[in-house]
């Protein structure tokens, strides 16, 4: 089924947690590996804009579908950090744009370097860069769902798990969009075929391992993805990036999971 870009961007808005009780953190406060995880998670919501400004200098930018999408994703993640920084805020975790903003500026040059890259590799390669954005978007949005409703799963807490599956179901939507993307194009071309298995086995971590310490991202791929059912969870993800045009057989979360030291 087609996604339906008019419908997504007439209907996308912020997520919503005004109606939760944030009070029951102080009755119920989350543990402190969750809240470690959480701000990981928020971190990253807050990067997006990062990630938009890398790709809006390549040809994606030019597909009106694919820049309508990104104008709201782009929208709806930042939405995604302020709930975060909510609940971490009923914690007295304190998460301000000026921490994020040394977070960046630890990454010196490679943060600079990183539009240009972008610009260079998805001029000279064409439009088949955009199957590549697509289903690189993809993974990271499947390992997105997959983490919120983890987390939710794992704590069962009455207000965060259900902001977790709000957050979730937005996600969700963002992997429709990104996932009938990349099969399209990807099933139109066998050079994007090639070019999408390259960049995924060469270059593919969890969402967050560019720009997060290492010892963050264990933390957080340790916590939610450790033991039978993280390895499920894990597997799960890799069937679903195998099952598109040309990917067949790739097993990146699992391998790089393994990287970060996640264990069954």
């Amino acid at each position: 089924m087609a996604f339906d870009i008019d419908r997504y961007t007439s209907t996308s808005k912020k997520v919503q947690w005004g109606d939760l009780d944030f009070s029951e953190f102080q009755r119920n406060p989350l543990p402190d590996s969750t809240l470690r995880s959480l701000r990981y998670m928020a971190d990253v919501e807050y990067h997006t804009v990062c990630y938009l400004r890398d790709l809006l200098v390549t040809p994606s930018h030019k597909e009106v579908d694919v820049s309508a999408f990104m104008t709201m994703w782009n929208r709806e993640e930042f939405w995604h950090g302020e709930a975060l920084a909510k609940v971490l805020g009923a914690h007295e975790v304190t998460l301000d744009y000026d921490e994020l903003k040394a977070t960046r500026l630890k990454l010196g040059w490679k943060d600079r370097l990183d539009p240009i890259k972008q610009s260079v590799l998805g001029n000279v390669i064409g439009k088949d860069f955009i199957a590549v954005h697509m289903i690189w978007g993809a993974a990271n949005e499947w390992s997105a769902v997959a983490a919120y409703n983890r987390l939710a799963d794992m704590e069962k807490h009455p207000v965060l798990s259900e902001l977790l599956r709000r957050i979730a179901k937005q996600e969700a939507r963002h992997v429709a969009f990104y996932a009938t993307q990349a099969r399209e194009r990807l099933a139109k071309s066998k050079k994007a075929q090639v070019l999408a298995r390259l960049a995924l086995k060469g270059a593919w971590g969890p969402v967050g391992s560019s720009i997060m310490p290492a010892e963050e991202v264990t933390h957080v791929m340790g916590h939610l993805f450790s033991g039978q059912e993280g390895l499920r969870e894990i597997r799960k993800l890799d069937e679903h990036i195998s099952r598109m045009p040309g990917l067949e057989g790739l097993t990146i979360v699992e391998t790089s999971m393994k990287k970060y030291g996640v264990a069954a």
